[in-house]
């Protein structure tokens, strides 16, 4: 991949294809192909195919997706099945329609069996049922790394996959309802702390244990395999660490400056007990993560404060 390639960025506007772009453009990279969806629906087949035939992108990273917390997944699971099955599917048939040379897959950590052994190795996809809340998302995502490999078995296709553990950082989604823990954690504890709220109610136990990562680091594993894998098997990517989300909580309290209660409603669903990847193999490849959790969210804190990204 030349500085000089065209890359198209599916989904630039959202937090990690935002990330990606800032990543490349540090890069050098000169011939970012970016779209928004008053120039192009990836949910309309003849627009993504005309599209491709118009810009002849040489690279594609497949970062668009209908994305959400716990709350969207399950309320939504129809819409993200069906939207992400689309998008994915129009940018990696029409990708093998007009010759890229290479196409990196974006799915997710929730592609893994709900109860399976940890840290999750990436040969256990496929072994066990999904966590019922996220099936929808979890389902479209396997079906995209199924059709890189397959397009890479029939044609030769040089379409790799990799699957990010839970992610943060810059442009997320501040949703009250239809965000992920860290940004839901964020505003909900700024809100208490500007109202003087006594305490605040998280969803479930509060026992669940999860791994985060920047989204900056994830666009720098990206650019990284890139130029550095070629191969069937999705890669995951990752911190290697985890906390319970109560230990989350705290933290993040800490640092937005919410000094009160901290209540958990345990009539809400924790999802999958634990999710912790194995990023054996891509640390055996020479990448690893760069920001800390306590320099990530006071970084995602800033952003939030910003307010450009307050989504309401």
């Amino acid at each position: 991949m030349l500085k000089t390639s065209k890359i198209f960025v599916a989904g630039h506007k959202g937090m990690v294809g935002s990330g990606l772009v800032r990543r490349l453009q540090k890069a050098g990279c000169e011939n970012i192909l970016t779209a928004d969806r008053r120039t192009l629906d990836l949910l309309d087949q003849k627009a993504v195919a005309d599209f491709f035939r118009r810009e002849k992108p040489e690279y594609v990273i497949d970062a668009a997706a209908k994305v959400g917390g716990i709350k969207a997944n399950d309320d939504f699971s129809a819409d993200f099945l069906y939207e992400n099955l689309t998008i994915q599917n129009n940018i990696i048939y029409n990708s093998w329609k007009t010759g890229v040379k290479k196409l990196l897959f974006l799915g997710s950590s929730c592609i893994y069996p709900r109860d399976c052994a940890q840290p999750i190795k990436e040969e256990y996809l496929l072994t066990g049922q999904l966590e019922k809340t996220n099936a929808g998302y979890a389902l479209a995502k396997i079906a995209g790394i199924m059709l890189c490999q397959l397009y890479r078995k029939q044609y030769g296709c040089d379409f790799i996959s990799a699957m990010p553990t839970n992610l943060y950082g810059t442009n997320d989604n501040y949703h009250p309802e239809h965000s992920h823990v860290i940004p839901g954690l964020i505003r909900r504890f700024h809100e208490a702390k500007i109202n003087k709220a006594p305490e605040v109610v998280c969803w479930g136990s509060g026992s669940p244990r999860r791994e985060f990562l920047h989204v900056d680091d994830l666009a720098d594993a990206c650019y990284f395999l890139l130029q550095n894998y070629s191969a069937a098997e999705q890669l995951n990517i990752g911190a290697g660490t985890d906390l319970t989300i109560k230990e989350l909580a705290e933290r993040i309290a800490k640092v937005v400056g919410f000094s009160g209660v901290i209540l958990w409603d345990k009539t809400k669903p924790d999802g999958t007990p634990r999710k912790l990847l194995d990023v054996g193999k891509l640390s055996a490849l020479g990448w690893k993560y760069k920001i800390d959790l306590e320099t990530g969210l006071r970084q995602t804190y800033q952003d939030f404060l910003s307010n450009k990204n307050l989504r309401k």
